[in-house]
């Protein structure tokens, strides 16, 4: 498997098919004379950020941390929880249960609520 072009910028849905944004970054672990270990998939605007430029991604958690995000690091995802690879990267996880969702709930309660008709 070509783990850049299969996976990477993928959507990543949960076990109910509930979308939890995208594959942002892959990281992988390394242990001295052992092959290299798909560990987790990542997802968030830092690590996306952190794509274009290391620096980018502390600007971006800054505003974010300012602006009254709770969660700005980046959410994991233990690739032992993946089920299944296709146009969509299916993962045995419930998204209400975890922070990939964060920016979501944020944008609802500091802005959507607050448009008329957005409530």
């Amino acid at each position: 498997m070509d783990v850049i072009r299969d996976v990477l910028d993928n959507q990543i849905v949960d076990r109910n098919q509930r979308k939890m944004g995208k594959v942002d970054g892959i990281v992988v672990e390394l242990v001295e004379g052992q092959p290299p270990r798909l560990a987790y998939l990542e997802t968030g605007v830092t690590t996306l950020a952190h794509r274009v430029h290391p620096r980018c991604s502390r600007w971006v958690a800054a505003i974010a941390s300012k602006w009254g995000a709770k969660h700005t690091e980046p959410f994991r995802i233990a690739w032992s929880r993946m089920r299944n690879i296709g146009i969509d990267v299916e993962v045995d996880l419930d998204a209400e249960q975890t922070p990939a969702l964060a920016y979501e709930v944020w944008l609802r309660d500091r802005v959507i609520k607050h448009i008329p008709g957005g409530s």
